[in-house]
């Protein structure tokens, strides 16, 4: 919800064809013993190494916490990163006396933890009150560069259509309040509470996306452009694109399996964008009828072909936009990983099946946030 460690410069290097791509990811920090949420950030804070801090920030609720990797061309650096940080600050939590989970919102029922003191989200309290839903709403969010705003606008427009297949298969929140919400993704339907969270609408240009900011501030929906919670959005500062529909994922592999697919989605944005091909201009209510259905199905369920708004497994539908972008995954070197982990995605499942599975065998949230805690940690 905050700002972004991650774009701060994830522009496209110059004379590179190839786009670099940064990652953000919050955690929720939670009681050891019964898994509530706790608000601990501020010592977790003290914990964190010297030498990473300025890659670790407070979040909205002081029973987060959020890390973003430097910006990169090669996926294997984007997960390193991503493991030093998810690795330290695990450790860091647990040397405050708290779990670190990488998990879209609390399970396990408790008082909803104070937001942080920050004059912003004062404001935001002030103005939208009880929306604040629960311990916790934990995304990634994941930065592409773009060469500028205008062909960051069209690309935004392309890939529209696409983002409800990653939100499923980031879906990793099915349970909240100590029982099964029903939903894979219980963080999305929270997370629709906030009046600026929606699809990305069809722009014409950006001056029509930055006129369409100032009028949404100006009807009280958002306090300033950070408010912003499309689906997909330019960034504020940079020439990047920021894909944010998502889940944080459990695990490294799900992590870097989400960020190559929005890479080579971007690419392939484009790359029809200097082909000519014009986008696909999916109805605004269809595409929030597939965002529901990603959120409450996920990955093991069906999904909403934006084509003709048929329901077909969502697999399929992951399978055929996999076959879309495999010529951009082979230009930036990802084919090889991406197939490999598209295969544990399968073997395994969803965040929301594993802790589902676990769930089934034992019948303790407890055992299904010390899972969570494991893969998050690695």
């Amino acid at each position: 919800m905050a700002g972004g460690v991650a774009e701060r410069q994830v522009a496209t290097p110059v004379g590179s064809d190839l786009l670099t791509v940064g990652v953000e990811e919050e955690f929720l920090l939670v009681d050891p013993h019964v898994g509530s949420a706790v608000p601990a950030v501020d010592l977790v804070m003290e914990q964190v190494p010297a030498e990473l801090r300025g890659q670790v920030e407070r979040e909205f609720q002081t029973s987060q916490i959020e890390i973003g990797s430097p910006p990169g061309l090669e996926l294997s650096s984007i997960r390193h990163s991503l493991g030093v940080l998810r690795g330290a600050l695990a450790e860091a939590a647990e040397r405050a006396g708290v779990r670190l989970l990488a998990i879209g919102t609390g399970p396990v029922d408790g008082p909803v933890p104070p937001v942080v003191d920050k004059p912003r989200f004062d404001r935001m309290i002030e103005r939208f009150r009880l929306l604040v839903p629960g311990p916790g709403n934990n995304g990634m969010h994941v930065h592409v560069g773009v060469p500028d705003q205008e062909t960051g606008v069209q690309v935004l427009n392309h890939v529209r259509p696409w983002l409800p297949i990653l939100a499923a298969v980031t879906a990793n929140s099915p349970f909240a309040r100590g029982e099964d919400t029903g939903y894979a993704s219980w963080r999305s339907v929270e997370w629709e509470r906030w009046p600026s969270v929606a699809p990305t609408p069809f722009l014409t240009s950006h001056e029509h996306y930055e006129r369409l900011i100032r009028q949404l501030i100006a009807s009280g929906v958002m306090l300033d452009e950070g408010m912003l919670y499309w689906y997909a959005r330019l960034s504020a500062k940079y020439p990047t694109v920021e894909i944010r529909i998502g889940d944080v994922c459990p695990s490294l592999d799900d992590t870097v399996l989400v960020a190559a697919l929005v890479r080579a989605l971007v690419a392939t944005a484009m790359a029809d964008i200097e082909a000519g091909r014009p986008p696909i201009n999916t109805d605004h209510h269809l595409l929030v009828a597939a965002h529901w259905r990603a959120a409450h199905d996920g990955l093991e369920g069906d999904g909403v072909d934006v084509i003709d708004g048929e329901l077909r497994p969502t697999w399929e539908l992951l399978d055929r936009l996999v076959d879309r972008l495999k010529p951009e995954l082979e230009r930036h070197g990802d084919l090889a990983t991406v197939t490999d982990l598209l295969g544990g995605l399968r073997r395994h499942g969803s965040g929301a099946a594993r802790q589902r599975a676990i769930f089934a065998r034992t019948g303790r949230l407890v055992d299904v946030v010390a899972d969570v805690a494991r893969q998050t940690r690695g």
